[in-house]
């Protein structure tokens, strides 16, 4: 139902998944497999290089209500070690200010420019992820792995970066003022020009 819809059809349909997920749990966790697929068969992956040049792209309405959902689930509902796959799309500048997105699985995810503001992203996979210009100000991404992000100019201000992987990540300009980086993997990190 959410294929081939004006996006007013799709935001009720997304509105209605949520409430069949809320309502009853045996089906929490297949809604979110299909709030996931309908984000990345939505959002078309474009390289680091073409993201850089354009990074002012707004989300769709209905991308931003699938992801608001996601982001607002019970994750006590979650069943163990299962992960919610969000890898390889294109959501620059999407507001997920306060998402539950542990353990996901963004890898290659375009975020530039994205509000992550006090996210939980700890353990989620975000190596060679787009975090340019980011948001990020106390989030948790302990144990996360930025491997090879790009994280130019984000906002890491009072962020917890306990235990996390940013093994060749590039940090030009970001606000690392008062983060957590105790335990953290900077090894080949580029931290200055």
């Amino acid at each position: 139902m959410l294929s081939n819809n004006t996006i007013e059809t799709s935001l009720a349909v997304i509105n209605d998944l949520e409430q069949i997920a809320q309502n009853h749990p045996q089906y929490h966790w297949i809604i979110m497999n299909i709030l996931t697929n309908f984000v990345r068969k939505n959002t078309i992956h474009v390289s680091q290089e073409e993201a850089i040049n354009n990074l002012s792209v707004k989300v769709r309405a209905d991308i931003q209500a699938a992801l608001t959902v996601i982001a607002r689930r019970d994750v006590n509902k979650d069943p163990e070690n299962e992960q919610l796959d969000l890898s390889h799309t294109d959501i620059r500048g999407v507001n997920l200010n306060r998402a539950n997105l542990q353990q996901t699985n963004l890898y290659q995810a375009n975020l530039a420019g994205a509000n992550l503001t006090e996210a939980n992203l700890a353990g989620a996979i975000l190596s060679a992820a787009n975090l340019e210009g980011a948001n990020l100000y106390l989030a948790n991404l302990e144990g996360a792995i930025l491997s090879a992000a790009n994280l130019k100019r984000a906002n890491l201000y009072l962020a917890n970066l306990h235990y996390a992987s940013l093994y060749l990540a590039d940090l030009h300009g970001a606000i690392l003022n008062d983060a957590i980086l105790d335990g953290a993997n900077l090894r080949e990190a580029k931290l200055s020009e």
